[in-house]
């Protein structure tokens, strides 16, 4: 499927993927965000220079599981918005 498909079935809350990807086990989530603000930990607070608990905004994003197990934010390359090979985990 296109980008554009995948975008609609990571939204809809499926995990997808590149069959090209080098990594093994690599996939992509929409994570929706806290439009209204969550409390932030320590470690937030101390980033952005907030207290700890004071809420913290954040608007969606697309998050990435590494091969090594850790998550990041993700945004797509020209070659991942224009490839044809995007799957999806139910």
């Amino acid at each position: 499927m296109d980008f554009g498909q995948a975008l609609k079935k990571v939204k809809n809350g499926e995990k997808i993927f590149r069959h090209g990807w080098n990594g093994k086990g690599m996939f992509v989530v929409y994570q929706k965000g806290y439009p209204s603000g969550i409390p932030c930990n320590q470690q937030t607070a101390k980033a952005w220079g907030l207290n700890e608990g004071d809420l913290f905004k954040c608007e969606p994003y697309l998050q990435i599981k590494m091969t090594n197990g850790s998550h990041a934010m993700w945004v797509p390359s020209i070659n991942d918005i224009l490839a044809e090979d995007w799957e999806y985990i139910h």
